[in-house]
């Protein structure tokens, strides 16, 4: 009669690899920063999994054409709802605001990789 330990030798392997390329796809950091800008919006939106949603407005990117002027637009999803109601609050200000970027998004967290956590100042 053969062992079944070489059996469950390779599931143990097989399963320590999908959890870290599960990990590493979804839960993993890969950057963190800080962006500033004008609010443009936040929104609670989602079939399932309803999460807020919002967009900076970066204003004074130069363009490839001389002479204009083109804004660049920062999407992001927010993960605690104090945040969330603070940002609608104040939409129009200009924020500067922590942001941590995964390499997938996940429906919970919210539609965009870059998920806000936190204002650092409001004006």
């Amino acid at each position: 009669m053969k062992s079944k330990k070489p059996i469950y030798i390779t599931i143990g392997i097989l399963i320590l690899i999908l959890g870290g390329f599960i990990y590493y796809r979804y839960y993993f950091v890969f950057g963190e920063g800080v962006k500033a800008g004008e609010l443009n919006y936040v929104v609670k939106k989602g079939y399932m999994f309803k999460t807020y949603e919002g967009k900076l407005i970066q204003s004074g990117i130069r363009s490839r054409q001389t002479g204009n002027i083109q804004s660049n637009e920062f999407e992001f999803s927010v993960s605690d709802e104090a945040i969330a109601q603070k940002m609608m609050l104040n939409s129009g200000k200009v924020f500067e605001l922590h942001y941590k970027e995964y390499v997938n998004s996940l429906p919970w967290r919210g539609y965009s990789p870059y998920v806000v956590d936190s204002i650092i100042s409001i004006k």
